[in-house]
């Protein structure tokens, strides 16, 4: 017997289980293992990464796939993993679909919520000053700084949208499968290992901020998906475009959380070819 509502028209535990991606997406194990062992292989084929400290701790880290051409775009990756986890080592697999495309790419590396003692802002703060790092450094390695594009994923694209309302330098967004209002994220059992606060929900609810968005916007999410980041996906691409921000909502047919990622290895995917539209394109 379902038990009084706590959001919307959601129990406890069916909120509980909307945040929590195993729930709907049963193979999720073993797609994960697919990102770290196609990761491995295409390390094989392009060679390793060209490591950079964009900070003092440890972590603080990115790796770059350069292409050849001179003055390229930099398509920048924020990974998921519900704020837990997640490396840029095993988001290698996505590298080839920009490269040869001409773009250069760059996978960062940041703390994660259990490292920070449920505090999220460390974790937004690193990869706004990692934006920064690339705009500053990026002709160094024959990219261009003013073609930087955010492309990411569940809880890094949350992190990409936060960096777009304090950052002037993005051209342009790709954000797959986010959370985009923090609300029904603290009423969820993700409440056990984030330390939400009024102050956390309000500064980081890039839904919230959407004046300070400047440059265009591709949401995106799975059918296979929980219903809560289908609806934060739908509700987020809806206020941005009642805002007149540029905007386009991608739906992609068929794919839960993980296999949507995955996509974005291939430029005729769902994401691939959006990420490689709003680049070449600039908009949405």
């Amino acid at each position: 017997m379902a038990g009084p509502k706590v959001w919307l028209d959601l129990d406890q535990q069916a909120l509980d289980d909307a945040y929590t991606q195993a729930a709907y997406a049963p193979n999720r194990d073993q797609v994960l293992a697919r990102f770290a062992s196609n990761s491995e292989i295409t390390r094989r084929r392009l060679g390793g990464p060209r490591r950079f400290s964009y900070g003092n701790s440890a972590v603080e880290g990115l790796d770059l796939y350069s292409a050849k051409n001179k003055d390229a775009p930099v398509a920048i990756f924020v990974h998921g993993g519900a704020w837990r986890g997640g490396e840029a080592k095993n988001y290698a697999f996505l590298a080839e679909t920009f490269v040869d495309a001409g773009i250069h790419y760059v996978a960062l590396d940041f703390i994660n919520v259990l490292e920070s003692k449920g505090d999220l802002m460390p974790m937004a703060e690193q990869v706004r000053r990692a934006i920064a790092w690339v705009y500053r450094n990026a002709a160094q390695w024959d990219g261009d700084p003013e073609r930087l594009y955010l492309v990411s994923q569940s809880s890094g694209a949350h992190l990409a949208a936060c960096a777009l309302i304090d950052q002037e330098r993005i051209k342009g967004a790709l954000l797959s499968s986010g959370m985009y209002d923090l609300k029904p994220v603290r009423l969820s059992a993700r409440n056990a290992y984030v330390k939400f606060t009024d102050e956390v929900e309000e500064a980081l609810s890039p839904q919230r901020h959407l004046e300070r968005i400047r440059c265009p916007v591709v949401v995106a999410y799975g059918t296979l998906e929980t219903p809560e980041f289908q609806r934060q996906a739908r509700d987020f691409a809806a206020a941005l475009e009642k805002a007149n921000k540029p905007v386009k909502l991608v739906v992609a047919e068929g794919y839960n959380h993980f296999e949507l990622t995955e996509t974005l290895a291939n430029p005729y995917g769902p994401l691939g070819h959006a990420a490689l539209e709003l680049i070449r394109g600039g908009r949405p």
